[in-house]
């Protein structure tokens, strides 16, 4: 069963396929990331760098009032949940599927570095991530290795579960098709990916937007980012939250790798 909360664009078979795209089976996948960097947050202290997607999420929950520490991953899981129930999906988890998602994920996520290197040969700029401080080597990679697992849930959460299904429901009321409106919907929050990694102030419909924190603007980072937000969205969209999170942690662990 396919819902408004449930966007595909490609149909695809088999049950892996099904399988892998499932909340419930998505919340497992992503649990044991959620689960370290929260830990390992707690555990760094002042040393640890939070992803900014976590401090823009916790800082629009305390704005409504809700500012309790394990408030935003219980809503994560929530979210998740709730979703599997109105897909009325079997409540069953399946071990080799969640071990053929990382795999999955570990392609997608090789492909999307094989595009950073061609990016950076073809016009004269650099894939390397923004390294992150530490007082020493471990706790440097301590901090990295936490943070990025950050971005591949919580980034995924903010840029892809909460607004492309909105975004696209949206568009469908205009009468829009379902595929032209999750394309836009992918395409939109793309571009808003690709800004949120930049120190920001300008006036957007009457609104001002600060972003104090950040690189500076360069159109070469700008345009990979916006490349890396499309294939995200595209694997929210067909692959399911899941997948969309593995690889993007995986390719942040890649990148710091190399």
């Amino acid at each position: 069963m396919t819902t408004a909360a449930t966007p595909r664009i490609l149909p695809l078979g088999g049950p892996y396929w099904a399988d892998s795209a499932r909340p419930l089976i998505c919340l497992a996948f992503v649990a044991p990331m959620l689960i370290l960097y929260e830990a390992g947050v707690f555990w760094l202290g002042p040393a640890a760098i939070r992803n900014g997607a976590d401090v823009w999420l916790r800082a629009l929950l305390d704005s409504i009032g809700f500012g309790q520490y394990f408030l935003l991953p219980l809503l994560t899981c929530g979210i998740l949940l709730g979703w599997h129930h109105t897909r009325r999906d079997p409540w069953q988890l399946s071990n080799r599927t969640i071990r053929l998602m990382w795999f999955e994920s570990a392609v997608y996520a090789l492909i999307l570095l094989v595009a950073a290197q061609l990016q950076a040969e073809l016009m004269g700029g650099t894939s390397e991530a923004a390294s992150t401080g530490g007082s020493d080597r471990f706790a440097q990679g301590a901090t990295r290795l936490i943070g990025y697992l950050g971005a591949g849930v919580y980034e995924e959460v903010l840029f892809r579960l909460l607004p492309i299904p909105l975004v696209a429901l949206a568009l469908g009321r205009t009468g829009l098709n379902r595929r032209g409106s999750l394309i836009v919907a992918v395409a939109a929050t793309s571009v808003l990916f690709a800004l949120a990694h930049y120190k920001l102030d300008l006036e957007l419909l009457g609104m001002h937007i600060a972003l104090p924190y950040g690189d500076e603007f360069a159109w070469f980072s700008f345009t990979f980012r916006f490349t890396a937000g499309m294939l995200f969205g595209a694997l929210f969209a067909t692959r399911g939250f899941g997948i969309a999170c593995g690889a993007h942690a995986l390719y942040d662990l890649l990148v710091a790798l190399i």
